[in-house]
């Protein structure tokens, strides 16, 4: 009897270990993180990860909302000049304290890593200085008034300078350079498998609901799912949509869903007048002229897509039906623009009106390990071919895929893009802006779009401190884009997570994988 208590103990202490917290929470994920180093790429799974490991200046609550973090307070004391109150008594993980220093090498370094194949150049290209008012105070300086900079400060991890300095990003995953201030402290990374993690018993926050998370990597929606059911995970994000009803009607099983903010679109390769890559005549001949180029054929194409159909009856729901880069009732929303609409007839004829009756061929790239992608794309290029423009799809790992789209080496690339300030001017600088590396502007614009006069309008936008004029200007360019076709919408994310009975999550809007949002059940 003795014997038979001490392991019902034991079993109950391997699962819990203090009130409300629980010993290791399995997380079987969708989007793995391309590297350690939170400076290195700005994309849902390396987020997701260094969300647990570092800290912010200024947090977010996960309906984007900023919140003190690092910084206890900011305001602005100019149209070029921000103050921000650093948090005391915080310590990096090692136990050293968290200081001025750090921040001021963690804004310098922020758009400065080298090989970055997307990185934060335009959260902190406006910044021209970062002076130290005493120990518990900057003054960050900026070239041009930056209404928007606490929800850029936002994106930015802030590491450890005695740490990270001199070091490269691959050096994160195994040294000390991975030292943070966040609730979890790394432990192992094995690229393209799993991270894990321990809790930061020095965290200057709340302390999270698990003293251990394993974050696994399993691309294939089928196996993520069959590895809940089994058991081998306690939480899984991004069900697939086929599996969804049955989770939902499963009592072992918890879902939790919201509206994301994350949209799925085409970039075409429009400003290329010459050759595009990934476009040929139906004999698979390089055609003098890009088709892309013609605004005719941009919205013939995203007149052939069936939005409504890719929503209820290819992905099962899953999704909503894109009409914009911002959603109703947010700022910099757009009133009354819709996307372009599905009318497979108008799409031939602008074909043939822009020289092409018997169409063309092309190529969509996509990413092979992001759920929803492929199958998407299969139902745009039959949709494509329809209309005449016989279309395949290539798939390609996030590896492989980010680096070749940021070189703009495709003609159709697909882009994932989660809006994370709650405004549209972001993602007016990062995906439509004219590439400039120097100026920090278009590193996601992998369809190569370029256009002065919107160019010119965003940046008037995202210098205007006023509100409500700045909103006018955001919205002129969104119409702007739209009335180009720059993008061709297609699907909004409604994000997704299923767990054990015994794990709750809440929701998302941001898409972040994050194990402070999961807790014990208590029911």
């Amino acid at each position: 009897m003795a014997r038979l208590s001490l392991l019902l103990i034991a079993a109950v202490l391997a699962t819990t270990t203090g009130a409300g917290r629980a010993a290791e929470l399995n997380f079987g994920v969708s989007s793995f993180p391309l590297s350690v180093d939170p400076h290195f790429y700005n994309g849902i799974g390396d987020r997701s990860l260094t969300l647990h490991l570092y800290s912010r200046l200024v947090e977010q609550k996960p309906d984007m909302t900023p919140i003190p973090g690092l910084a206890t307070s900011w305001k602005a004391v100019s149209d070029t000049e921000w103050e921000l109150v650093l948090r005391p008594g915080v310590q990096w993980q090692d136990g050293q304290a968290f200081t001025t220093k750090d921040v001021v090498f963690s804004l310098g370094r922020a758009g400065n890593v080298p090989n970055s194949p997307l990185g934060y150049g335009p959260q902190v290209r406006a910044i021209t200085g970062v002076t130290v008012v005493d120990e518990h105070t900057i003054r960050i300086t900026t070239s041009r008034p930056v209404p928007t900079l606490p929800l850029d400060l936002a994106s930015i991890a802030i590491v450890a300078k005695h740490a990270a300095e001199g070091v490269g990003s691959a050096d994160f995953a195994t040294g000390p350079a991975a030292t943070g201030t966040g609730p979890y402290k790394l432990v192992s990374f094995t690229n393209n498998d799993r991270v894990v993690m321990q809790r930061n018993p020095t965290y200057w926050g709340d302390a999270p609901a698990y003293d251990r998370v394993v974050m696994r990597f399993i691309a294939n929606d089928a196996s993520r799912g069959a590895a809940l059911l089994s058991g081998d995970v306690d939480l899984i994000d991004a069900p697939n949509e086929n599996d969804l009803p049955r989770m939902k009607a499963d009592p072992r099983i918890r879902v939790s869903e919201v509206q994301g903010n994350r949209d799925i679109f085409y970039l075409p390769a429009a400003s290329r007048a010459g050759p595009s890559p990934d476009v040929t005549d139906n004999a698979g001949k390089p055609l003098p002229n890009n088709p892309l180029h013609d605004v005719r054929v941009r919205r013939a194409l995203a007149m052939a897509v069936n939005r409504q159909a890719l929503a209820e009856r290819v992905l099962l729901g899953s999704v909503l039906p894109m009409e914009q880069l911002m959603w109703p009732g947010a700022y910099s929303y757009a009133p009354g623009l819709k996307a372009p609409p599905y009318d497979p007839d108008r799409a031939r004829a602008l074909l043939a009106e822009a020289g092409y009756p018997d169409g063309f061929h092309i190529t969509i790239h996509t990413f092979a390990d992001r759920p929803t992608h492929v199958p998407a794309g299969q139902a745009v290029a039959q949709m494509w071919t329809r209309i005449g423009v016989r279309t395949q799809v290539e798939a390609l790992p996030v590896a492989v895929y980010v680096p070749r789209a940021g070189k703009q080496e495709f003609g159709m690339p697909a882009m994932s893009w989660g809006n994370g300030t709650g405004e549209v001017g972001t993602t007016l600088v990062n995906v439509f802006a004219t590439m400039d590396a120097a100026k920090g502007r278009g590193p996601a614009n992998w369809g190569g779009y370029s256009n002065p006069a919107f160019d010119t309008l965003v940046e008037k936008a995202m210098s205007t401190i006023d509100d409500a004029a700045r909103e006018r200007l955001l919205v002129q360019a969104t119409e702007m884009l739209a009335d180009d076709v720059a993008y061709i919408p297609l699907y909004t994310l409604i994000n997704s997570w299923a767990s054990k009975r015994s794990v709750v999550f809440e929701a998302r809007p941001d898409q972040l994988n994050f194990a402070g949002s999961a807790r014990p059940a208590t029911d």
